[in-house]
């Protein structure tokens, strides 16, 4: 393929090339996220390549990192089809190997991990409504929970909106209760969507009916049980694909670019080796038209540009293009380019006029070395307030150019420029404007609107499908080609020097003039007694004044009323504290920090995710924090705890009173242990810490010596011990138990665990949140106790969730239950249990540690 690609092209000059192409694909992978894409010769050849195929593919499944990635890839860059990836959920229900972020924050990241891949890729990405309420057995709860009918018509609406010829699931929708609900849901939901976008009387926000060409499943064997199984299984209904073609012009196979774009899930520890070589992948025709024997997906769809009334003409100027393309000077194209996109920009098909006018216009700006960019003077501003813009632009090419105006957009303030630029003259212009106040602050817009468990709530039904909010700060400019006038939109964006990385770009936000936060999104109260409670404000804009109160649950009491505040400077924070009491019983509810400035109100914490290969975000969230009023009571003092994913459990163990020290595995010895009540281990430790694999005879020498260990979910997979993760036999699973309100039932109600120094009873499992607990061990030694046992939709009783088994003079415990989701959530009845479990071994007599 790939000889036939180039003829006639200079080979030496070529391989000049590809160097710089696999050097930009690198950096604009790991570089920072923001930062302008400038494409070298190499890449825009490719585009023009892309530019002459008129065909669609849509991959579709439930999750970010469910995607195939080879096959994204393959299809926009071997096939250069425009290539799209509809995940149903933004994985919100997973777990973050990277940081403290779960839930709706989580969604934010593995949001923009997706977008990335995409970009490694070269795919699209979409979104339905549907909310990660974590791990489902069955699609029948799926769809229950994310209003079927809802997200059914997301899914109608993109594909009509995408207009996709080929749709490819990654899941079977045969296989309810055979594996996670989301997987099978997302596959009814795409065969149902094939057949309803095609229907003209079913209605999807004024989208227009489109009917793609054909529905395949991309099977694999695993979903037979092995090779050996898919091997004898009669293929004539699938074609296979060779997803492992090498590409010259990038240096790379298409599985090592496939690679390179799932390893962008690094919230989920999903990176990725690069393979070579051939590599099959299978999909099966569930529905459209039959196949015959050419194996091409496309098979009888025109892909050319005759595809559509005026495209005979385009075709013709736009394969000379390709074929006469000039590596070292690709500005001879513009004369050819140009004459298509007055072709183009006429065209009566609005879809493939709209995709195809953008696509031309970059590699138009790219053959020219055409840089346009649009800078603010800071990173964040506020409504009415004044914002300084630097504008630049240069040409590096001999072609006639000149800019004629900048408006900015949406307050149409509008520059006259009317310069010539100059082959590689740079030409800057600063412009003073004043934000509009109708403008959308920034923030994920499915957040602003308080959703339901298995769904977001969206007002602006134009936003559903987008991946992220649009900017609504924006420059467009006009630029003059030889009496051809473009005009080219660009976001304003924010960027600094960094003594260490350089040049850095960052997203430029619109954000309230003042935000309010409690510290800790749980507040636990384990006494009758008052509490301090610290609000932190924050001014985004000078001369912030107003006063701050704190609404509190009935029942609660709140002194002062409310506290005046005063910050004179834009970043200037103040920290203000009211003192609350809780009732004398149990009892739960939120408090609310709201500020008052001029008649408005101002509620709105910001939470700010930042890792480098994503862009920074700025989220903005209700300001409230739980309270919980517990008569809890507790044995045993200091914990040291070993940090495991993502793990805030320390934080909440503090907020009961307990002295918690956080130790690094390396440092854990019977000396440094020995003074400590309890040790214990965070989620996913013993994945995710191969130190501990050398620790293992120090922890249980600890246990064998009076000391209580408990260790919280690890899954089987990658697992740092292979046969002594516990002093005896233990064997994990994928057991879990995703209902949140499963029924209990206590297997030893007399067990100190569930008495001591805290009587648990069945109402302690009231209020869960997500989901039980998950991966279980389903077989261990008969020296463990197994104290808890659940059921939901009928299947059998799961008893592995919390094991305890007495060793030496003390206690092992290993436990699936997701505290990490309960403590966060300020469950009293999680709180009683873990109490329980630190103190077992601690009643009526003393632990010797120190013998």
């Amino acid at each position: 393929m790939a000889a036939n690609q180039f003829t006639g092209v200079n080979r030496t000059l070529f391989n000049k090339f590809l160097l710089s192409a696999l050097v930009f694909i690198l950096c604009s992978i790991y570089g920072h996220s923001q930062a302008p894409k400038k494409l070298n010769a190499v890449e825009i050849h490719e585009s023009i390549k892309k530019l002459n195929f008129l065909g669609t593919v849509l991959y579709l499944a439930a999750h970010p990192d469910d995607e195939n990635t080879r096959m994204i890839s393959y299809f926009s860059n071997e096939v250069h089809a425009r290539t799209g990836y509809l995940s149903i959920t933004r994985g919100d229900g997973g777990q973050n190997l990277i940081g403290p972020e779960i839930r709706e924050l989580l969604g934010v990241i593995r949001t923009n991990e997706l977008l990335k891949a995409r970009a490694t890729d070269g795919g699209e990405q979409f979104f339905t409504r549907a909310n990660d309420f974590g791990y489902s057995k069955h699609p029948d709860e799926t769809l229950r929970l994310w209003n079927k009918e809802a997200v059914l018509n997301d899914v109608v609406k993109i594909i009509r909106k995408f207009r996709p010829d080929i749709i490819i699931n990654r899941f079977n929708a045969e296989s309810a209760g055979k594996t996670h609900g989301h997987h099978t849901s997302s596959a009814i939901l795409s065969t149902e969507a094939f057949d309803l976008a095609a229907d003209p009387l079913y209605k999807s926000n004024g989208e227009a009916a489109w009917a793609p060409k054909r529905l395949f499943f991309n099977t694999h064997w695993w979903f037979y049980g092995s090779q050996e199984e898919f091997d004898k299984i009669d293929k004539s209904n699938m074609i296979w694909i060779d997803t492992g073609v090498y590409f010259p012009e990038k240096g790379l196979s298409n599985s090592e670019i496939a690679s390179l774009s799932r390893s962008m899930h690094k919230s989920q520890g999903f990176g990725s080796t690069g393979t070579r070589g051939s590599d099959k992948e299978y999909i099966e025709l569930i529905r459209g038209a039959e196949l015959g024997d050419s194996q091409n997906v496309f098979e009888g769809i025109n892909t050319t540009w005759t595809r559509v009334k005026g495209g005979a003409e385009i075709q013709s100027i736009l394969l000379k293009v390709e074929k006469n393309f000039d590596f070292r000077n690709p500005s001879k194209s513009i004369p050819a380019l140009l004459e298509a996109y007055s072709l183009i920009s006429n065209l009566d098909d609005e879809y493939w006029r709209a995709y195809k006018t953008k696509q031309i216009k970059e590699i138009i700006a790219s053959c020219a070395g055409l840089y346009l960019e649009a800078v603010s003077e800071v990173s964040t501003a506020t409504k009415n307030e004044s914002l300084g813009i630097k504008f630049e632009a240069i040409n590096r090419s001999n072609r006639k150019i000149s800019l004629e105006s900048i408006k900015i957009m949406p307050q149409e303030t509008e520059l006259e420029v009317g310069k010539a630029l100059g082959n590689n003259e740079s030409y800057s212009t600063e412009q003073k404007i004043k934000m509009n106040d109708q403008m959308r602050l920034t923030s994920p817009y499915w957040l602003e609107q308080k959703g339901s468990l298995g769904m977001y709530k969206v007002e602006d039904p134009s936003l559903i499908g987008k991946p992220v909010s649009p900017h609504d700060l924006q420059a467009a400019f006009v630029v003059d080609f030889e009496g051809t006038q473009i005009e080219f939109v660009k976001d304003i964006v924010f960027k600094y020097n960094d003594p260490v990385d350089g040049e850095v770009y960052q997203p430029f936000e619109l954000v309230p003039d003042v935000t309010a936060e409690i510290a800790s999104k749980v507040v636990i109260f384990n006494e009758f007694q008052q509490r301090e409670i610290p609000v932190r404000l924050k001014a985004f804009r000078d001369n912030v004044k107003g006063f701050l109160e704190l609404k509190v649950p009935a029942g609660w009491t709140v002194r002062p009323n409310q506290i005046e505040f005063e910050l004179g400077k834009t970043g200037e924070e103040s920290t203000l504290n009211f003192v609350v009491s809780p009732p004398e019983d149990q009892s739960e509810g939120h408090i609310k920090p709201v500020v008052h400035m001029n008649g408005f109100t101002f509620d709105k914490t910001m939470a700010e995710i930042n890792y480098d290969h994503i862009p920074r975000q700025l989220v903005l969230l209700p300001s409230e924090s739980k309270v919980v009023r517990l008569n809890l009571m507790r044995k045993g003092q200091k914990i040291a705890y070993i940090k495991g994913a993502g793990d805030e459990v320390p934080k909440y163990l503090r907020q009961i009173g307990y002295e918690v020290t956080e130790i690094e595995p390396n440092g854990l010895s019977e000396g440094k242990l020995k003074n400590f009540d309890a040790l214990i281990l965070g989620i996913r430790a013993y994945n995710t810490i191969p130190e501990l694999k050398l620790k293992q005879e120090v922890i249980f020498e600890y246990v064998k010596r009076g000391g209580n260990v408990i260790v919280q979910y690890n899954t089987n997979h990658r697992l740092v011990v292979e046969d002594n993760l516990a002093p005896y036999m233990l064997q994990l699973s994928r057991d879990r138990i995703t209902d949140e309100n499963a029924r209990v039932t206590f297997l030893d109600p007399d067990h100190e665990v569930m008495n001591f120094p805290n009587k648990i009873v069945e109402e302690d499992f009231n209020g869960w949140v997500q989901e039980r607990g998950l991966y279980f061990p389903n077989k261990w030694a008969e020296e463990f106790s197994p104290i808890l046992s659940f059921q939901e939709n009928g299947d059998e009783p799961m008893n592995g969730s919390l094991l305890v088994a007495k060793y030496g003079k003390g206690h092992y415990m290993y436990t699936g239950l997701s505290f990490f989701r309960e403590l966060p959530a300020g469950v009293p009845g999680a709180y009683k249990l873990f109490t329980n479990m630190i103190s077992v071994g601690k009643n009526n007599f003393e632990i010797e540690l120190k013998e």
